[in-house]
């Protein structure tokens, strides 16, 4: 009977310890900011301060990377809240960078095959080390390359060659073969079809399962956005409407600054009404790219819906669409840009930059 009352209470003590999966902890550090912990929103330590090394997670959901030590030994390895080891030296990296958990699963890396695979939050294995390379869980979803071989360019880069790509599900499932890798799909935008998509701002596959899956298209979807609603009126008043609360600019000597959209556009109104009709001669000289919000920027609490818990931008879920303006006369130099936003109520303006600094 003691023993079992003693089992209890080691259990109970051990499961508020690492508490349940809802239960966000935050990251902090010991007092000289060499080793890193977690404690709760109360601030009750959850895990005395030990962690040290590739350690990116400032948030703690399901499961982390984390670098530990053990009888004087440091050790990577991925920490469930249950305080569960997995994947003990299979952190998987890129750019030096371990990975971040997303709807509660995370990639690992099989260093004997160097194959990737897939655990969930619970330190389960959902994906097994089968493939190449792969994406994040994305709505459920992956993006998988199998049986590419790596091809190295030089010291620090490398490239596949060969191989095939599919898009499969969390169970491992094929979805949809021969899907071609493109980070300007939105997974959140999934329907199924028994025919292709006639939507202009959608790309269709054919599934295994004879139905069609369509997906917007980011970088269609924004220049569809950009041509028939914001540049059919360039009134401030629906400037105002399609702009972040605030906007970020550029200002020599003092970098950059914040200022509510109604201020900003009020003050800017004739160069932002002037840059932004160049976009409709057809001889203007612009190009879009696609990126994340920039963490270094953008660090108030009104960003944090955009960045993950590693403090990562989820640009494949809120991409960043800067229209990059090249000067009239090619004698000037310098490039004037225009930042959108994708947030859940269309694309923000969120951030301008003008060649001539002359924003105020």
């Amino acid at each position: 009977m003691k023993k079992n009352l003693a089992l209890l209470i080691y259990f109970f003590f051990n499961s508020l310890a690492f508490g349940q999966s809802n239960d966000i902890w935050i990251s902090f550090s010991n007092k000289d900011s060499t080793l890193i912990g977690f404690k709760d929103k109360s601030g009750l330590i959850k895990i005395e301060p030990k962690f040290s090394g590739p350690i990116t997670a400032n948030k703690f959901e399901n499961i982390i990377a984390v670098t530990g030590k053990e009888n004087d030994i440091w050790k990577n390895y991925y920490l469930t809240k249950q305080g569960k080891i997995v994947g003990q030296d299979s952190l998987y990296f890129f750019d030096n960078t371990p990975d971040c958990e997303n709807e509660g699963y995370i990639r690992f890396t099989d260093y004997k095959t160097n194959k990737m695979g897939i655990f969930d939050g619970k330190g389960k294995i959902a994906i097994p080390a089968l493939y190449s390379n792969l994406t994040k869980v994305r709505n459920g979803m992956i993006i998988v390359l199998k049986d590419a071989i790596k091809t190295k360019i030089d010291d620090e880069h490398f490239t596949w060659t060969g191989g095939k790509e599919f898009l499969i599900d969390i169970n491992n499932k094929i979805l949809i073969e021969n899907f071609p890798y493109n980070d300007d799909l939105n997974f959140y935008s999934l329907e199924k079809s028994k025919e292709s998509s006639k939507d202009k701002k959608r790309d269709s596959f054919l599934g295994i399962d004879g139905l069609y899956y369509s997906f917007i298209n980011y970088d269609k979807e924004f220049k569809y956005w950009l041509e028939n609603t914001l540049l059919k009126d360039l009134s401030k008043a629906n400037l105002e409407k399609h702009s972040f609360d605030k906007i970020t600019y550029w200002k020599e000597p003092d970098g950059w600054i914040n200022a509510p959209k109604t201020k900003f556009i009020s003050q800017n109104y004739t160069y932002l009404k002037l840059k932004l009709q160049e976009l409709k001669n057809t001889n203007s000289d612009y190009f879009i790219s696609s990126n994340g919000l920039n963490p270094f920027i953008f660090e108030s609490d009104e960003y944090n819906i955009y960045f993950n818990n590693c403090n990562e931008s989820k640009d494949w879920q809120y991409p960043v669409k800067n229209i990059i303006i090249n000067p009239k006369n090619k004698t000037d130099h310098g490039q004037d840009h225009f930042e959108f936003l994708r947030t859940e109520s269309g694309y923000k303006l969120i951030s301008v930059s003008s060649a001539k600094d002359n924003l105020k």
